[in-house]
């Protein structure tokens, strides 16, 4: 172990963005008041080049969040070495506040796959998880962030709740927890469950960063709702009441916009992070009221 899930929170708690390509002239131009801009590292892990000039240009005025999503933590083989040591180098390189992956796999063999891919809840993939969450932070030398996945299927041979299952990693390893609130909306309409309980049961101690999306909808050959986690569109209505639920309990954290595809203008971006900004300081004082009163 390298990290305890007591480690504090670096990242400001506002809204961040995704940094994308078409945007860097604007936010270099304007500086816009945005809380941190967060990126994939894959995207970032060649030598050089424009990413990395205007990627160095940013972080000279924001705090940044790296979030990895081709580790394949769940998978049956081990870590690919090779690209652990290409994230120590681009962690070395910028010194992000926070790193974070999801727990999913997407290699096989020799292949990759490109989706991020359950698996099932049972003792022996929880002792892989570990295992991995254990070598990845020896690895970087930092604490990891493990984002809860959202699914499509539930597995025959789960013997875990996910809760529990995350909570556990978390407390073997100590690395902390990124929670998608998106990702607990789409899993919850999609495996008839309840999301509010799901977050009521979570272990808030341990979430550094949360993440918010929109989604899409479509209807399954039975004629339920089934929501597809396309990351295409604005956060929906009943995700940003859960994220309002969610941080009744955690208090205001670092909460990334995340919109990878259809990827609108910047002001569109800019607008959802002011109506996230606009969330979290209406939960602080929320809480700053509730400490007067108390005292």
């Amino acid at each position: 172990m390298t990290a305890s899930a007591n480690q504090p929170v670096l990242l400001p708690p506002r809204a961040g963005l995704g940094l994308k390509p078409e945007h860097y002239g604007t936010i270099l131009a304007d500086l816009p008041d945005v809380g941190f801009f967060e990126v994939h590292a894959e995207n970032y892990m060649g030598a050089g080049g424009p990413p990395h000039r205007y990627l160095q240009a940013i972080t000279e005025h924001y705090p940044l969040s790296l979030h990895g999503v081709g580790l394949s933590i769940g998978a049956a083989r081990g870590l690919n070495k090779a690209h652990l040591k290409r994230l120590r180098s681009l962690l070395d390189r910028y010194r992000p506040q926070s790193f974070s992956e999801h727990l999913a796999w997407s290699t096989h063999d020799t292949g990759f796959l490109n989706d991020l891919l359950p698996l099932p809840y049972t003792e022996e993939t929880l002792a892989r998880v570990v295992d991995h969450v254990d070598e990845t932070q020896q690895a970087l030398g930092r604490q990891l962030l493990l984002e809860n996945p959202s699914t499509y299927i539930l597995f025959a041979e789960s013997t875990i709740d996910e809760v529990d299952f995350l909570a556990t990693i978390a407390d073997r390893t100590g690395c902390g927890l990124l929670l998608d609130v998106n990702n607990v909306m789409v899993s919850a309409v999609n495996h008839r469950l309840d999301a509010a309980a799901y977050i009521d049961r979570f272990p808030v101690e341990f979430v550094g960063e949360i993440h918010l999306a929109g989604y899409d909808e479509m209807v399954d050959a039975t004629g339920d709702r089934l929501l597809i986690d396309a990351h295409a569109s604005a956060v929906k209505s009943d995700v940003l009441a859960l994220y309002k639920h969610t941080l009744a309990r955690t208090g205001a954290l670092p909460t990334l916009i995340e919109w990878d595809n259809n990827v609108p203008d910047f002001a569109t971006l800019y607008s959802e992070a002011k109506c996230v900004d606009a969330i979290l300081a209406a939960e602080r004082f929320r809480r700053s009221g509730r400490r007067i009163r108390a005292a």
